[in-house]
């Protein structure tokens, strides 16, 4: 006499019957597999190619910020005669650390605008003038990296403007600090009154004046 064969049971068939609910979650399961496989393969660079804006730096610590942009501040010095202390304190007053999104999307440590024919991107700020401040669009320039906006700044400050070669020629030849920072509120780097008291206070607090070289 013959066995009689046993109903063949597993995840997706039970007693012969389809489980449909365990189906539809294995499809759920292998769908979500293939999408995190392909999201990783597009997100890996291919080899041999290159990209020439460089992503900014994850988010630093007070200390690390200024060891990371000493370096580049100090050779501006050495080459432009902007003092180190300046880019330092203007880089940590304008970008915030490293955290605005000017610094984050843009590179841009400094603020700086965009003029026609720069590549720029237009962006909110505030501006201070009449007595108030203003909420504003503005375009401000857009680097590859940060070492490329220090060079940037270092050159503004040593060359001048396009109207005026000499416009901030006070602050390159400044020899302190304090000179430097109502050098750049002189010449019109920023609107806001307190911008050379601000930077004077971010220079004494972090000892940022050992990095100026003599």
């Amino acid at each position: 006499m013959a066995k009689k064969r046993r109903p063949a049971n597993g995840i997706l068939i039970r007693n012969h019957r389809i489980q449909w609910l365990n189906v539809i979650v294995a499809i759920l399961i292998l769908g979500s597999l293939s999408w995190s496989i392909k999201a990783k393969l597009l997100s890996t660079p291919v080899l041999g190619t290159r990209t020439t804006k460089q992503a900014a730096p994850a988010v630093l610590t007070h200390a690390a910020f200024i060891k990371k942009l000493a370096p580049d501040a100090q050779q501006m010095q050495t080459k432009y005669h902007v003092l180190a202390s300046i880019s330092l304190s203007q880089a940590i007053l304008e970008s915030d650390w490293g955290h605005s999104t000017n610094a984050t999307q843009n590179n841009n440590l400094f603020g700086v605008k965009a003029h026609a024919g720069e590549k720029g991107k237009l962006m909110t700020t505030q501006e201070f003038y009449n007595g108030a401040y203003h909420t504003e669009k503005q375009r401000f320039r857009v680097y590859d990296s940060w070492h490329d906006s220090m060079l940037g700044h270092a050159r503004k400050l040593a060359y001048g403007t396009t109207w005026d070669p000499t416009h901030y020629q006070a602050v390159v030849q400044a020899t302190d600090y304090q000179t430097a920072a109502s050098a750049l509120v002189s010449a019109g780097y920023a609107t806001d009154p307190n911008y050379a008291q601000k930077l004077i206070n971010i220079i004494q607090k972090y000892d940022l004046q050992r990095y100026d070289k003599k």
